[in-house]
């Protein structure tokens, strides 16, 4: 049988290993297992939610609200802007899936980070477009901007805080970047973890309502999966102007957001005292971490999100480690595939990162 060339030069994305796989692989209890590999919330999501959706389970049978007007209605009182200017995708990597199906093809060019998100690369090889990436690990915008000059992408992804690493572009740097770009090349601010970002440094905070007023060619994506504690829900949005909203809501598919998520999402967004204590519980537990990164002599990236990146020496080997733990049922993310010898670590309860702290050392 024959599929679309565009799939043979495609690397599945390999996600967290879940915990029933650890269970079943290695034989340990899962009450002694400690996932910390896709940065989930520790603290679960708010009680707020878990009651709000237990009121409505019921209507598990019934076609969600295509109009979602509960949630953009909570979207655009938190980010004053309105309703033209929202698409709700399933996760906003679903919204990466729209942009590049609208603007890319396979005579299209996409400029991406050297390190990054995984699922840009992804859903660029779906249309069969070129990935343009920088050398730099860190988001160097004077070397996007002479690829851009040299390239012409249709697209530019610029993640912030970026993922996997944790750092973060100075807004200032950002928007005059942004200033230089035409019209015609769609820029991509993905701002899952902004909400961390924030809280830590003001000089690295964007509003989505100051980037789309003052640029037509920008989108910005955010994501309930982190700070809100509802990476099992899979709601993310993405805020821009109508002409861009009107394009991308040609390719969503009707009812793409379950009824389930759609009301925990209009919940959580409400909830700002849980997202509150998350956010303090995720900086003081990081500190422990760039502590022990010091003592043990581990190069660790000044972090802006709910993880942490620990940089290894070349006696240490990133996935050795990492499967070393996994046997002991720590689970992290090995970066060895994105060309690091690095391990992502989320930022755990207290009592999670103890364990972690005790297992590593072993190997340190």
């Amino acid at each position: 049988m024959k599929f679309n060339k565009n799939l043979e030069d495609i690397k599945i994305y390999e996600a967290g290993k879940p915990i029933e796989l650890v269970v079943r692989e290695f034989g340990i209890k899962p009450q002694d297992i400690i996932k910390l590999a896709s940065n989930e919330n520790p603290l679960g999501c708010s009680s707020k939610v878990q009651d709000g959706v237990a009121k409505i389970i019921s209507k598990m049978s019934m076609y969600p609200d295509d109009s979602m007007i509960k949630l953009k209605d909570a979207l655009c009182s938190r980010f004053d802007i309105e309703h033209k200017n929202l698409i709700i995708g399933a996760g906003s990597d679903q919204i990466i899936e729209f942009l590049i199906h609208a603007k890319s093809n396979s005579n299209s060019k996409i400029l991406i980070n050297s390190i990054t998100f995984a699922m840009y690369e992804i859903y660029a090889k779906h249309v069969g477009a070129q990935i343009i990436r920088t050398s730099s690990q860190e988001h160097n915008l004077d070397e996007f901007y002479e690829l851009y000059k040299q390239e012409k992408p249709s697209i530019i992804f610029l993640c912030t805080p970026n993922n996997p690493t944790g750092d973060a572009i100075d807004t200032a740097s950002l928007m005059k970047f942004i200033s230089k770009i035409d019209d015609d090349t769609l820029v991509v601010v993905d701002g899952a973890y902004m909400e961390y970002a924030i809280a830590k440094d003001k000089s690295r905070s964007l509003e989505p309502k100051d980037l789309i007023k003052k640029f037509n060619n920008v989108i910005y994506l955010g994501t309930f999966s982190k700070a809100f504690g509802l990476g099992g829900m899979r709601v993310g949005y993405g805020i821009a102007n109508e002409t861009i909203i009107k394009e991308l809501t040609k390719l969503r598919p009707p009812f793409n957001i379950t009824t389930l998520s759609l009301e925990a999402a209009s919940i959580a967004i409400e909830d700002d005292e849980f997202v509150k204590k998350s956010i303090k519980l995720n900086f003081d537990e990081m500190k422990r971490y760039e502590s022990f990164a010091k003592e043990q002599k581990v190069d660790i990236i000044n972090s802006y999100t709910n993880f942490v990146t620990l940089c290894f020496n070349n006696t240490q080997n990133s996935t050795q480690i990492s499967n070393n733990l996994l046997k002991k049922g720590m689970i992290v993310r090995d970066l060895s595939g994105y060309g690091m010898n690095a391990i992502r670590v989320t930022v755990g309860l207290s009592e999670q990162n103890d364990k972690f702290f005790e297992l590593i050392s072993e190997y340190l």
